[in-house]
């Protein structure tokens, strides 16, 4: 079988939904099915029963998933979901549940880390080494790329958890992060926003006071994570992303924030360029589970 002929299945496991494709590339999807997340032995369920019907041979299967998961090898519990807040998914093994329901090797790693793949694969990332992928949506995560490589160590990044200025005379919700309160995640998540307003964010006007506190915060995130990081890109996905206008705030306020002590064209002239929207839009999870296959075969 020639190389290009190769198929995978690549597996995008969020919080809410999961999607299941089987293909290679964005142009050559031969099927794909989305399920809402249920339990684990439904869900999984219904992802091995779209693969055994697809009717396609596969070489491997790439999961994106939500987290926190064990990528340790050596570890006896390595390809499980750990210490998540979704209920019932707690020490849920991905790997060894699809591996041993389909016969296939199967590749795991972070939902947000796989979206980075598949955004270097095919999309807004192509042609760098270090870049960064933070999807602002049920919860809030950050992966990607440093000198070419997958951001893992110790566990793997937990962008969405670090600690941003909190202004309780201006904003006094509490936060809704269950491990700590008032983080990136607990401010700036959806159901932040749903808690803090009292209705969800399609449901509020563009002009309404919500979208520039979430700008801030999430530039107040992405700016920590420009100077931590150095990223050559940043790319924002998420569904509290497809807010309009919202890029823009943020894209500003970033500028802002930084008050000129990074001295770079991609952000001083071309900010526009440099804080990006996935190129892969939706997509690029459930490619990036492929992608991570196809790299990992």
């Amino acid at each position: 079988m020639e190389k290009t002929s190769v198929v995978y299945g690549g597996i995008e496991a969020g919080g809410t939904k999961f999607a299941a494709a089987v293909g290679s590339a964005p142009d050559n999807i031969l099927a794909i099915e989305q399920f809402p997340t249920t339990t684990p032995t439904e869900t999984l369920g219904r992802v091995i029963e779209f693969f055994r019907q697809s009717g396609v041979t596969l070489n491997a299967i790439g999961i994106a998933s939500f987290g926190p998961l064990d990528l340790d090898k050596n570890s006896p519990s390595y390809g499980s979901i750990s210490s998540t807040p979704k209920p019932g998914w707690a020490n849920t093994s991905l790997v060894k549940t699809i591996s041993e329901g389909l016969s296939l090797p199967v590749y795991l790693d972070t939902d947000v880390n796989g979206a980075a793949l598949g955004e270097w694969r095919w999309g807004a990332a192509q042609g760098l080494d270090t870049f960064i992928y933070l999807t602002i949506g049920t919860g809030i995560g950050g992966g990607g790329m440093v000198n070419g490589k997958l951001m893992h160590g110790l566990a793997h990044p937990e962008m969405g958890h670090i600690l941003i200025p909190h202004d309780k005379a201006r904003d006094p919700f509490p936060g809704v992060c269950p491990f700590h309160s008032d983080c990136f995640e607990g401010l700036a998540c959806g159901p932040a926003i749903v808690k803090r307003w009292g209705k969800s964010p399609e449901f509020l006007p563009p002009s309404h006071e919500a979208w520039q506190l979430e700008a801030d915060y999430i530039a107040h995130g992405v700016m920590n994570l420009i100077i931590t990081l150095s990223p050559q890109k940043v790319i924002l996905g998420g569904g509290i992303m497809k807010v309009p206008e919202l890029l823009f705030g943020v894209r500003q306020r970033v500028v802002s924030l930084l008050n000129n002590y990074v001295h770079a064209p991609a952000i001083t002239i071309g900010i526009d360029s440099y804080i990006v929207a996935p190129a892969l839009g939706d997509m690029a999870g459930v490619l990036g589970a492929i992608a991570l296959a196809e790299q990992r075969d």
